[in-house]
């Protein structure tokens, strides 16, 4: 049996050893009025990344592309595309499932302008098949 104590509702008591009352726990083992739970973050599927490193696995051996990074983030994933470790972002490949009407996929260069948005990926992708984005 738990005995609730005043100072602290949620504790109990029992045979010298204190113990919680798991009626006391909301979801995800959260108190009542304590921390919500965080939303969970993007991430690209395994079809996704499959079509992503695809198209890596080609630029890396034309030795246009050198290194990525993958971000995770609250309202986006992002695969980030380098010539050189220490410099910026050639460009992001980004999966943001809010945007409905423009598409949840899109590809951004280093200056920020938007190349290619829609709603499939290898449709996407193929922006990277034209001689126009090719780095001199």
């Amino acid at each position: 049996m738990v005995k609730r104590l005043a100072s602290a509702p949620i504790w109990g008591e029992h045979n010298g050893m204190t113990t919680l009352d798991p009626s006391e726990f909301g979801p995800l083992g959260t108190r009542p009025g304590g921390p919500k739970p965080q939303p969970f973050n993007v991430f690209f599927d395994r079809r996704e990344l499959d079509l992503i490193l695809a198209l890596y696995g080609r630029m890396v051996a034309q030795g246009e592309w050198r290194d990525y990074a993958i971000d995770a983030l609250k309202e986006a994933a992002v695969f980030s595309v380098f010539r050189r470790t220490s410099e910026m972002p050639l460009y992001r490949i980004e999966k943001r499932p809010d945007r409905k009407r423009q598409g949840a996929y899109g590809v951004v260069s280093a200056t920020g302008h938007i190349l290619k948005r829609g709603h499939e990926l290898g449709a996407v992708l193929r922006v990277f098949d034209k001689k126009r984005l090719r780095i001199v």
